[in-house]
């Protein structure tokens, strides 16, 4: 069986900090880029794909024929307003 020293134990603890504080600069470094690459990625798809709607929209709307009439909503009812009884 074997018994862990401590100053074996002193150096895990000293690694784990500075392999945490390693990470934790480099994330400062590298998250920025990342969330910038993101961005303009869901911008060109969300610029694409609005091309794409309009598009079907000029479609749709040449098939449609003037003379419909919008359908009427029905009506449902009068407001009533309750009052409290003591």
């Amino acid at each position: 069986m074997q018994v862990a020293s401590f100053s074996s134990f002193i150096e895990t603890i000293i690694t784990i900090f500075i392999v945490y504080y390693i990470i934790k600069f480099l994330a400062k470094l590298l998250l920025p880029v990342l969330a910038k690459k993101v961005v303009e990625k869901a911008s060109e798809q969300f610029a694409k794909q609005s091309e794409n709607s309009n598009n079907t929209s000029d479609n749709f709307s040449s098939k449609v024929s003037k003379n419909q009439k919008p359908h009427e909503t029905k009506k449902v009812g009068d407001y009533v307003d309750f009052e409290e009884i003591d």
